[in-house]
């Protein structure tokens, strides 16, 4: 059931937005943008997108709507697009399976179809890598337009064949503006942060992120592992749940490594406050959120050199191979030796984030696409 029953105007352009299980805060600012330009937007996404994304504030309509694990499950989700997408003037979906369900509704139609490609949807390798190929191209050919988040996307979607491809970072909705705090208020809220940890005489990692293969944090634990004997002794804070949560949790144990696995934390910007370094240990990424909130932070960044990282911060983090444990380890022992370093990448890392689209950016950009294809 929809979250309102209103209808566009006459004449008024209405999107629809098909939502997976990527880039719910970007959708959601997406939506609130387009709503405030004049553009009647519907969202079908899966339930509890709804609450946990904030969709209520935006003016859109929301439709519950679960795009299933397989392409057999999706099924209904087809019956129900194909009904949510029955007036629309463009269809908006973000991410390869979302794009490929949408493209099974709209069937025949002749409604535009603009796939975002978000590239966390979709596995790189290993076990179903030739239906995520397969559901790679079928999207981007479906699609009259293809936006994608990176450079290494935008290329692979053109390998794929796809009509037309446009480079579009996501801007990255930006939490509300705290009151300024006193530096005493500061120092006094890290060091809480830091004492929650055992944190406060050594130094503190962050990583943030779903805790799937794909994430890296079996090299991150060996890369704990070299860095346990460090006189500095620091410790990582793993923030984040997921599928690889309890294998990771046994080799902290059984390991004894300095490492302490949060959970799910909605206080990122707590946490970052208290962190020294933050390090992103992913086998690909596209423009990840929390690289993008390091940097604005001006916590200093070590990552995987893959993807679309190198491109979103240019020379303002400390970039490694992936799956080099030792490197990883070097990096970040080499940072918390050098204060100097850490202060230079501080400063850039914010002056990194300042050149990045923001918000009104992506909004204008995106409307523009859908004029385009609506007047075409």
């Amino acid at each position: 059931m929809s979250s309102s029953t209103s209808h566009p105007a006459q004449g008024q352009l209405h999107a629809v937005h098909v939502l997976g299980t990527v880039a719910g805060a970007h959708v959601s600012s997406l939506a609130g943008g387009l709503v405030a330009r004049g553009v009647d937007v519907t969202v079908c996404g899966p339930a509890p997108a709804q609450d946990d994304y904030g969709f209520k504030p935006t003016g859109a309509r929301y439709t519950p709507l679960d795009l299933g694990r397989s392409l057999t499950a999706g099924a209904p989700a087809v019956a129900a697009l194909r009904t949510a997408c029955v007036g629309a003037s463009v269809v908006h979906a973000h991410g390869l399976r979302a794009g490929l369900l949408a493209a099974l509704a709209l069937g025949g139609r002749g409604t535009p179809l603009v796939v975002s490609w978000h590239g966390g949807d979709v596995p790189a390798d290993g076990r179903g890598a030739v239906m995520a190929r397969w559901m790679e191209r079928r999207a981007v050919r479906a699609a009259a337009v293809v936006l994608g988040d990176c450079s290494d996307l935008v290329d692979r979607a053109r390998a794929h064949g796809a009509r037309d491809v446009r480079l579009a970072p996501a801007a990255v909705p930006r939490p509300p503006g705290r009151p300024p705090r006193l530096p005493a208020d500061a120092d006094r809220e890290r060091l809480r942060v830091r004492a929650e940890f055992g944190a406060v005489d050594r130094p503190l990692l962050l990583a943030v992120g779903r805790l799937e293969p794909d994430g890296g944090h079996d090299v991150l634990l060996d890369a704990a592992a070299y860095w346990a004997a460090h006189a500095s002794r620091p410790l990582l804070a793993l923030a984040g749940e997921g599928s690889r949560r309890a294998a990771l949790q046994h080799r902290v144990e059984s390991e004894k490594l300095p490492v302490v696995l949060l959970g799910r934390r909605d206080d990122v910007p707590e946490l970052l406050s208290a962190a020294d370094l933050v390090v992103l240990p992913s086998r690909w990424e596209a423009r990840a959120l929390i690289a993008q909130e390091a940097l604005h932070a001006g916590v200093p960044l070590v990552a995987t050199s893959v993807g679309g990282t190198p491109e979103l911060v240019g020379e303002a983090a400390h970039l490694v191979p992936y799956g080099d444990a030792a490197a990883l380890a070097r990096a970040v022992v080499a940072l918390l030796g050098d204060p100097d370093r850490r202060a230079a990448l501080s400063v850039a890392g914010r002056a990194q984030a300042a050149t990045w689209p923001t918000e009104d950016d992506t909004v204008a950009q995106v409307l523009s696409v859908y004029d385009e294809l609506v007047r075409a």
